[in-house]
């Protein structure tokens, strides 16, 4: 199992299906939800019949793949996840080699550098462990908390394009920096 230390103010472990509270209180907030659902918050009958049976697919803890919850290493807060996983995973065409980053904070962790430091981080480590060729990202076009996330982590803009997200197509950019 893929164990990644604690960075300097968070520490990280996968998330299981016994986290799905954790889930749940995330996106429970309109504002988190915003660029994924237009705001509407996930109720806990999506959480457990559609994203923890999701989650289960794409998670393995020997390649890093999975959501790694995220915490202050001072009181072991729960501040959001990363996301690790090939890129069109669930599209039949996956790239293991090419793996998706994605994140999603709470609100009252905004704007302090939490999401930033933990992808900065888990993806330094994958790397490290020479699990992937490149690192990609994708986001709304107006989402653009998450592009300067991207940014920071020194990826490019790829395209723009449709991506068939859990409620259907929307429109998206793709960032991706190659290692």
């Amino acid at each position: 199992m893929m164990i990644i230390a604690p960075s300097t103010r968070l520490k990280y472990r996968l998330m299981t299906q016994q986290d799905a509270a954790l889930l749940i209180e995330l996106d429970s907030d309109p504002a988190v939800m915003r660029y994924i659902t237009n705001g509407q918050p996930t109720t806990q009958a999506q959480i457990e019949q559609f994203y923890l049976p999701r989650l289960a697919k794409f998670t393995n803890p020997q390649q890093g793949w999975g959501l790694w919850h995220c915490s202050l290493i001072d009181d072991d807060a729960f501040l959001g996840w990363v996301l690790i996983r090939p890129m069109n995973f669930f599209e039949g065409d996956m790239d293991e080699r090419d793996l998706e980053i994605g994140w999603r904070f709470k609100q009252a962790a905004w704007g302090k550098g939490y999401a930033t430091e933990a992808a900065k981080h888990i993806a330094e480590h994958l790397a490290e462990q020479n699990k992937m060729d490149y690192l990609s990202a994708i986001a709304l076009k107006d989402n653009l908390g998450s592009i300067n996330i991207m940014k920071k982590l020194s990826m490019r803009f790829l395209k723009e394009g449709v991506h068939e997200g859990p409620d259907g197509p929307v429109d998206a950019v793709y960032y991706r920096k190659a290692l």
